[in-house]
């Protein structure tokens, strides 16, 4: 997200609140733009929409999906799930924070998660990302992977870390 979408909620309502579209549409729309839905935008979403501030709050905080500030660069997804956890998972979880320094997020709503960033990585838990046969998953910057090991995971997130260097290199 560029600083001029930063700066204008206004301006992302308007292009997503069309005629017909639900709020979770909308929203969607919003974070997939913007790569959050930010705080600015509830008003106007809200008046767009006819709700009241606290119904679309409300609807943001009540799924993990939405953030309110933007990623860190690197977003590793970590499935927690019972057939990932069973192959090994957790402790992949630990390895990962021990690599990383930063810890996953707290479960709960996106009001009350951890954003822990360090070194431009950021960790999260989700629960199943369809892949039990090849457990354990996981998804770096939205791409799968399966079957992670410790070292697949060191090789994978130094492969993204050194995708973004070079794309802010490039800027």
């Amino acid at each position: 997200m560029d600083e001029t979408t930063a700066s204008a909620p206004d301006d992302l309502v308007r292009r997503h609140a069309q005629p017909g579209r639900t709020l979770l549409a909308i929203l969607h729309a919003i974070q997939d733009e913007a790569g959050f839905v930010p705080p600015a935008a509830v008003a106007p979403l809200s008046k767009a929409l006819n709700l009241s501030r606290a119904e679309v709050h409300g609807v943001i905080t009540y799924y993990h999906h939405f953030r309110t500030a933007p990623p860190a660069p690197v977003v590793v997804q970590l499935c927690r799930a019972e057939a990932c956890r069973s192959m090994g998972s957790e402790a992949l979880a630990q390895h990962a924070e021990a690599h990383t320094g930063c810890r996953f997020k707290q479960h709960g709503h996106a009001s009350e998660q951890v954003h822990d960033h360090a070194g431009g990585v950021e960790l999260e838990s989700v629960y199943c990302l369809g892949q039990c046969a090849l457990s354990p998953a996981m998804m770096i910057n939205g791409t799968l992977h399966a079957r992670v090991t410790p070292q697949k995971f060191d090789a994978l997130l130094a492969k993204a870390v050194a995708a973004v260097a070079r794309t802010e290199e490039a800027v």
